[in-house]
């Protein structure tokens, strides 16, 4: 059963009908707090939402944070102190950062929580993909690739609500095979910070306690999903058994060629972008009206308004007419020509 706090009452998944809604007027200044920018997806998310806003006539001032709720906290004040009139934030702790949802409205700017959900606080607006959606897509994918065996699942951090619903979404769908018992689950383990190095970990404790045996790999992310196939590499099992990502990252696509990551879940990023930079340069513009879809989503406080966006599952067969086509990866990198 899902706790409470990380229902999302609505069963809308949104395609959006345009990308880059421009809002028009007056210079605005918008403060964008990171959680980090280690992986390479939120480098293509602050690149995304610089472009979004400058376009507009927005500045955007960005900070991020490398994993410390601590330092989160104290640059996001000081972002209100540069007089941002938005804040859209990536949180390492969703609970840890509704301390900032505070701050920020004593301070009278509204908060925007981009792709994971800030708890247990009054934030006013939430820009995401569907998490428990995403972990259906890899458990399902997962399945039909490999319907019995021992499965190895190497979650996300314990400390983000992503990693949580993701961890929702997959066993939804794992649960009936595993009550049947032709799937057995030898290892279920977060990983802190969404760490590769812990993933290399957690898949190499895994094979020596099963003796290689392991015929499935669950992983939330491409980051991870690169540290359990180093472990599976050094085993000779390398492509031999299916494992998951999601991001999209150019690793995890060359992988993909190569045959060592079965998918990974595609989230184009450029329409997550546009939504958070449309919503944040209107509120900015003190606008009450907005060109959104939004459904709510619970956190815990209050029903947020939200708008959720439907991933795209890519493998092999349709990786050049996603990412590649859609400019995400180039083809020459993921191809390496």
């Amino acid at each position: 059963m899902r706790p409470k706090s990380f229902l999302v009452l609505g069963l809308a998944m949104v395609f959006l009908s345009g990308w880059g809604k421009h809002t028009g007027g007056a210079k605005v200044k918008i403060g964008l707090s990171l959680d980090t920018l280690k992986e390479e997806r939120w480098q293509h998310d602050r690149d995304l939402i610089v472009k979004e806003c400058e376009d507009d006539n927005g500045e955007v001032l960005v900070q991020a944070a490398n994993n410390n709720d601590a330092l989160q906290i104290e640059q996001a004040e000081n972002l209100l102190t540069q007089g941002v009139q938005v804040l859209i934030v990536v949180p390492h702790n969703g609970k840890v950062a509704a301390t900032i949802v505070g701050a920020a409205h004593k301070a009278g700017v509204k908060v925007i929580a981009y792709d994971r959900l800030i708890r247990d606080c009054e934030l006013d607006y939430y820009v995401a993909f569907d998490a428990p959606k995403i972990g259906e897509m890899q458990a399902k994918y997962l399945l039909k690739k490999q319907p019995k065996g021992n499965y190895v699942i190497i979650e996300g951090g314990p400390t983000d609500n992503n990693a949580v619903l993701l961890k929702d979404g997959q066993m939804k769908i794992l649960q009936p095979s595993i009550d049947k018992g032709d799937i057995k689950v030898v290892t279920q383990q977060w990983a802190n910070d969404w760490s590769p190095i812990e993933a290399l970990k957690i898949m190499e404790n895994a094979l020596t306690r099963n003796d290689n045996k392991v015929d499935a790999v669950l992983v939330s992310n491409d980051g991870m999903a690169g540290g359990a196939i180093q472990a599976l590499a050094e085993q000779k099992m390398a492509g031999k058994i299916p494992v998951t990502g999601q991001d999209g990252d150019l690793a995890a696509c060359q992988r993909i060629v190569a045959g060592t990551q079965s998918m990974t879940i595609y989230k184009p990023l450029k329409k997550e972008a546009a939504e958070a930079a449309y919503l944040a340069l209107k509120l900015a513009r003190k606008a009450t009206s907005f060109d959104c879809q939004f459904v709510p989503v619970n956190n815990g406080k209050k029903d947020v308004p939200s708008v959720l966006l439907l991933p795209i599952i890519v493998d092999k067969a349709n990786l050049d007419k996603t990412i590649i086509a859609d400019g995400f990866q180039k083809k020459e990198a993921v191809y390496k020509k």
